[in-house]
C-alpha cells in the first residue's frame, strides 16, 4: 500500500510542477514549424496544460515576424483551391462568382491588416 501513495504523490509533482518561459516559448516555436496556426497553437497548448496567460505573453508576440494572422492564412487557402477546382470546372458559376468574392475578401483584408 504505501507504494501507491508514493506514486500518487510523484504523479501529483509532475502535473503541478510549472514550465519555465523558455520552455513555453520553446513549445510555441516547435508548434508553429510544424504548421500550426496560432489559433491551432494556443488549443494545442490548453490540452498539454500550458495556457499563454499563466505566461503573461502572447503566442502572436512570442512568433514575432513569423505571425501570420490565421484569417488571412485560412482566406489564401480557400481561393487557392477554388482556383485549382475552377481549373478543371470551367463552366462551374458558382465557383467563379466564390473565387470572385473570396478574392475581394482576401483584397480587403490585407487593406486592413496593412493599416
Amino acid at each position: 500500500m504505501p507504494k501507491k501513495a508514493e506514486e500518487k504523490v510523484e504523479e501529483t509533482e509532475k502535473k503541478t510542477k510549472k514550465k519555465t518561459i523558455e520552455e513555453f516559448e520553446k513549445r510555441v516555436l516547435e508548434l508553429h514549424e510544424a504548421g500550426l496556426t496560432s489559433e491551432k497553437i494556443g488549443e494545442a497548448l490548453r490540452k498539454e496544460e500550458m495556457h499563454p496567460k499563466e505566461f503573461g505573453k502572447k503566442i502572436s508576440k512570442i512568433l514575432g515576424n513569423k505571425y501570420t494572422n490565421p484569417d488571412l492564412k485560412n482566406l489564401q487557402e480557400k481561393l487557392t483551391k477554388l482556383e485549382k477546382h475552377f481549373e478543371k470546372n470551367k463552366k462551374d458559376r458558382r465557383a467563379m462568382r466564390d473565387k470572385v468574392k473570396i478574392a475581394a475578401r482576401l483584397r480587403r483584408l490585407k487593406n486592413y491588416l496593412a493599416e
